[in-house]
């Protein structure tokens, strides 16, 4: 975390023995250590509250990207569907571009 080796180490024990003393060495170490055990449970609840909003936002984004396939799919099926007269194997491959060129076609000539 912070990049310290063992000297780096020894060397902020003994500042810390030197300015606190041998009696209050303990008890800011226990301190210390509440502290960071705290810190890591919050932390802990912060992690677990973004995945539980990232969870519900997925399932909010899959419920929106399914009711929108649905509605488009409701608004193309007339299209699709076969019109009334025509006949079950015809596919016609002629779009309605393809149905103005060929009447403008036809008016030329």
């Amino acid at each position: 975390m912070f990049d310290l080796g063992a000297q780096e180490l020894i060397v902020i024990l003994i500042v810390a023995f030197l300015v606190f003393g041998p009696k209050r060495l303990p008890e800011l170490g226990r301190t210390l250590g509440k502290g960071i055990r705290e810190l890591k449970a919050a932390m802990r609840n912060v992690k677990d509250s973004i995945e539980e909003s990232d969870l519900n936002i997925s399932k909010e984004i899959k419920d929106i990207k399914d009711d929108l396939s649905a509605s488009v799919y409701k608004t193309i099926e007339p299209e699709v569907a076969e019109k009334p007269g025509s006949k079950a194997g015809d596919k016609s491959d002629t779009t309605p571009t393809d149905k103005k060129e060929k009447a403008e076609s036809d008016k030329d000539g």
